[in-house]
């Protein structure tokens, strides 16, 4: 009996001994405010650097770049390979040079046939991001797509323009992608930090009927914008406004929400909020500096509100496009300012604009749903 109880010590001692490495082998978790804050700080630090080397370097829609950097930084993808670079240039170019050399021609000699196929074109790219798509992509196909045919039937030139443009802002956008995560690269997550889980996928034909409904809702908001900008020689006045429909259409084929069109105006709001707030910041001190510091700021005060823990915010949606609501009408101003035009009559007349696409786009959602409504608009009367 006394020889029992030291063996049983000397049995637990051993147990113990043996987990004492096991509890040492144990990396510490990430917390997922941890990961939040420091996607929140690439943003912003990405969006700006971009923002200050395009403004240097001054060409033709330069306020590209950081618009690419800022979509980019938005979500929370890994920093793409080099591959993965070209293929986001190419899926920007390629649609410039498909649509120039495949519908400007019908555009010019055969229009009625040619508005037809944009329409096909808008569908197809929406319809695409709506079933599973690179919301990425899909935003620059369609954005490209809305450039070319509005810019390319006016001139060639302009044309030109906006692909070289379009090429610059895409190239240095992912370089200064590339720059934020070699700053602030991402964490190594540990238990903590594991996604959310992913919920449970709908039937095949259901999900082909969803994307479809989808992809007509956006083209139904984007296309008659679309047409009205094909239809006046003044579209290149409007470039950052063809911008907005784009993204508008993109943010219609990806959210499914009740709330959509409230969304858009939510969006469009606090953009031109933080774009007339950083626009009189601008007007007492102009200064280059000044202009960066500003969209960094912005950044660090959308960014909580599109990423949260170790994912998004549920309204990431609408933040990050009110973010770059935010950006694109701001960047032209400050351009327009440069090149000693009247920026600011400018600037609140695209303002004026932004609000009445933003108008538009929820009065075409709310009669979009009314006579399509989706099963849970149904469920829920």
């Amino acid at each position: 009996m006394p020889t029992d109880r030291p063996t049983s010590g000397a049995v637990n001692h051993s147990e113990s001994a043996t987990r004492k490495p096991v509890k040492s082998l144990a990396l510490p978790a990430v917390k997922d405010g941890d990961i939040a804050n420091r996607r929140i700080l690439r943003l912003a630090l990405g969006t700006a650097l971009s923002l200050w080397c395009s403004q240097l370097a001054a060409w033709p829609l330069s306020f590209m770049a950081p618009v690419f950097t800022m979509f980019l930084l938005s979500v929370p993808l890994p920093m793409p390979s080099l591959q993965g670079g070209i293929k986001l240039v190419l899926a920007l170019m390629l649609p410039l040079l498909l649509t120039a050399l495949s519908l400007l021609p019908f555009l010019e000699h055969l229009r009625s046939a040619g508005i037809l196929l944009v329409a096909l074109a808008l569908f197809y790219s929406f319809y695409f991001t709506s079933r599973g798509g690179s919301p990425v992509l899909g935003t620059f196909i369609t954005l490209s797509l809305t450039l070319v045919v509005t810019m390319g039937s006016v001139s060639i030139d302009m044309l030109l323009i906006v692909a070289q443009g379009l090429a610059l802002g895409a190239v240095f956008g992912l370089v200064f992608v590339w720059i934020a995560h070699g700053l602030l690269p991402d964490l190594k997550t540990g238990p903590s930090a594991a996604n959310a889980p992913v919920p449970p996928k709908p039937e095949p034909g259901e999900a082909q009927r969803e994307a479809r409904r989808k992809a007509l809702r956006a083209t139904a908001i984007t296309f008659p914008m679309t047409l009205i900008f094909l239809l006046t020689s003044a579209s290149p006045s409007y470039v950052a406004v063809m911008m907005k429909v784009a993204t508008m259409g993109q943010q219609a084929s990806v959210d499914n929400s009740r709330e959509l069109g409230r969304s858009m105006l939510e969006s469009t709001l606090w953009g031109g909020i933080g774009a007339v707030i950083a626009w009189q910041v601008l007007s007492i001190w102009p200064s280059l500096l000044m202009y960066t510091l500003l969209i960094g700021l912005a950044g660090l005060l959308f960014g909580p509100r599109i990423f949260k823990g170790g994912g998004m915010h549920p309204k990431f949606s609408m933040w990050s496009y009110a973010f770059l609501t935010m950006i694109v009408i701001l960047a032209p101003a400050v351009l327009d300012s440069q090149s000693g035009s009247a920026a600011g009559a400018a600037f609140y007349s695209r303002l004026f604009l932004f609000m009445v696409i933003a108008v538009y786009g929820s009065v075409a959602v709310a009669v979009f749903d009314a006579f399509w409504p989706t099963k849970e608009t149904i469920g829920g009367q």
